[in-house]
């Protein structure tokens, strides 16, 4: 028992500790992608990292497509948070102090300790190994039992030794992370108290057994301690009474309902969370999104057409009804619909790829070069969004520039865990560049960069 815990521990440790943003996604997690989304949580957490001294812009959020409660930070600087977190919230509040949570965990450099942490444990388990099969040997040399038996109560007692070690140091790191929040929390003049409902709503599944806990209380473990703490810093902050801002309240209905459009069944939106006879600006807006994947045009544009009547200047609702058209077939009716959103936020790279999809799927010769443009924007702002390379590497080809095309179709297909395909397109960017070139030099990148994910791929199927 004590052996296959311990072993969890590492290995959850051990994703958490080394790998990234792109890493993650290439071996297959999940990852959503959407312009309004980000823009609400990275409002919320900006304020955050600046109260930390962390400069934002180094701080990547990404957004993993799972009904679960969680988010936890991996590969140095970059923050998670699931799709269930996000729904489930009761709050904006609740989202923010457990943004304020994982900030302390960057800001107090617990990923690059954890390495420290994991070998200590480690060290502790194998020398009671090393020790105990040596008594196992001197028992089978000698005839003594005894000694076999107590090298086999020394390597479990050693194990659990590393394991205790470990999970000392994990409560330590939540400890100081809670800190950390509720310090970022007064900071930014926010209240403590929904990172406390948050933790008193997960209190309860310690008891449960960890196939039904969320992540959240196996990653993150709880103590009463704890609570206590949390709920004693509410008890005494000027701050505790501060609400969630008419602004970020809706921002949260929003986004709650632009999700539940998406994840849910569709029939499940319009018959239980936004019936017809909810006539609210979120619930217009997740039907919208219900008649989308529906595919009821009419219906999906005409509660798009009602929301920006009302905000005439929202870019996200011009987005949207450009996906709406662009998915459901009315490609050139599209395109007016992501330029205006484009126009309202211009160094949006989803609304900038979004663009470039829709004038490329025209099949316009004479909007092919508009539409590389618009790409190339959204890969000079955001070079970790595949589907802008695998887009620049179909503008690239339409031109003829069979180069910077392999090139692209290499970066798409690292990015997205492909990395002999990367390697097969690398090759013929090697043959379309001169030596040398910044063409040439960026192939060589990404051809290590795939042999070491190819490797990386091997050793997880061993």
């Amino acid at each position: 028992m004590a052996t296959r815990a311990i072993r969890w521990l590492m290995v959850l440790a051990l994703v958490c500790w080394e790998i990234g943003a792109s890493t993650l996604r290439a071996q297959g997690l999940p990852l959503i992608r959407d312009s309004e989304i980000e823009d609400t949580i990275r409002a919320w957490a900006n304020p955050l990292f600046r109260a930390a001294q962390l400069d934002p812009a180094s701080v990547r959020l990404l957004i993993v497509n799972d009904q679960t409660l969680n988010a936890f930070v991996a590969g140095g600087q970059n923050l998670f948070v699931n799709s269930g977190l996000l729904t489930e919230a009761d709050t904006p509040n609740q989202i923010i102090g457990v943004l304020a949570h994982e900030t302390g965990h960057i800001s107090g450099g617990h990923l690059a300790r954890t390495g420290d942490a994991i070998r200590g444990a480690q060290n502790a388990g194998l020398f009671a190994t090393l020790l105990g099969l040596g008594l196992i040997a001197l028992g089978a040399a000698t005839g003594t039992g005894d000694a076999g038996q107590a090298g086999g109560a020394v390597i479990v007692g050693g194990q659990s030794a590393g394991l205790r070690t470990f999970l000392a140091y994990t409560r330590s790191q939540e400890r100081s992370a809670d800190q950390a929040a509720v310090n970022l929390l007064d900071r930014t003049q926010q209240s403590s108290a929904g990172i406390l409902q948050f933790m008193e709503k997960l209190a309860d599944q310690e008891l449960l057994a960890s196939s039904r806990q969320d992540p959240y209380v196996r990653s993150h473990p709880l103590t009463r301690d704890r609570i206590e703490f949390l709920a004693e810093h509410a008890r005494n902050s000027r701050y505790t009474d501060v609400p969630d801002t008419p602004e970020d309240i809706e921002r949260h209905e929003r986004m709650r309902a632009k999700l539940v459009g998406f994840l849910e069944r569709p029939n499940r939106v319009l018959r239980t969370f936004y019936p017809v006879t909810d006539q609210s600006l979120e619930a217009r807006y997740g039907r919208a999104v219900a008649y989308l994947r529906l595919s009821d045009v009419d219906k999906a544009v005409a509660e798009m057409d009602s929301l920006i009547a009302e905000r005439p200047n929202d870019p996200f609702f011009y987005e949207l009804k450009g996906q709406i058209l662009y998915e459901l077939g009315r490609i050139r009716d599209a395109v007016p619909m992501y330029q205006t959103a484009v126009d309202l936020k211009p160094d949006d790279p989803l609304m900038l790829t979004g663009l470039g999809a829709a004038l490329l799927e025209t099949g316009d010769p004479a909007l092919v070069d508009r539409a590389v443009a618009a790409l190339e924007n959204a890969m000079r702002i955001d070079e970790e969004f595949p589907n802008t390379w695998r887009l620049l590497a179909t503008g690239y080809h339409a031109r003829g520039e069979e180069g910077p095309a392999a090139l692209a179709s290499a970066e798409y297909a690292l990015l997205i865990g492909r990395a002999r395909d990367a390697r097969l397109h690398v090759g013929r960017a090697e043959r379309a560049f001169n030596e040398g070139s910044p063409g040439w030099l960026r192939a060589q990148d990404i051809k290590l960069q795939a042999d070491q994910l190819i490797e990386m791929q091997k050793k997880a199927q061993r």
